[in-house]
């Protein structure tokens, strides 16, 4: 198996401990509002997402991004904040993704988010394809 497959991330998060990891990881990712989906026949919200590799270390590069996807299953109710789903050329920044007492929160830069109403915590990340250099490295002051 070649490093590249080796190092791609996939994660399954039954438990709030385990989204602070996923959460962790798609910190900075990008997502193009319109790969931000319900599947209500399948009760699932997908999403598919430009991730910043925070587990690899910055080398000349300032790091690197990946192609990944996010599903959340068991999902009964989505609802939208600040996210204008008919703008098929905007994008949201993801700051963190959070859960409590059957409800996930995923909080965007701008005040956006999206809230799930879930059955259970059951929560899928997984990255494809190949990853790629980027000279654009996500800063936070501190």
């Amino acid at each position: 198996m070649p490093d590249d497959e080796k190092s791609k991330l996939s994660l399954l998060s039954r438990d709030v401990n385990d989204l602070m990891v996923v959460s962790s990881m798609l910190q900075d990712a990008i997502v193009p509002v319109v790969d931000m989906v319900y599947l209500e026949y399948e009760r699932a919200f997908v999403m598919a997402v430009n991730r910043f590799q925070w587990e690899k270390p910055a080398n000349d590069a300032a790091g690197e991004r990946i192609h990944s996807g996010l599903r959340f299953d068991m999902v009964k109710r989505v609802q939208y904040r600040n996210v204008d789903r008919q703008a098929r050329d905007h994008f949201a920044a993801i700051l963190s993704i959070a859960y409590n007492d059957g409800i996930v929160m995923i909080h965007f830069s701008g005040n956006g988010a999206v809230r799930l109403e879930v059955e259970e915590l059951f929560c899928a990340l997984q990255d494809f394809d190949h990853s790629w250099p980027t000279i654009w490295r996500p800063n936070h002051p501190e």
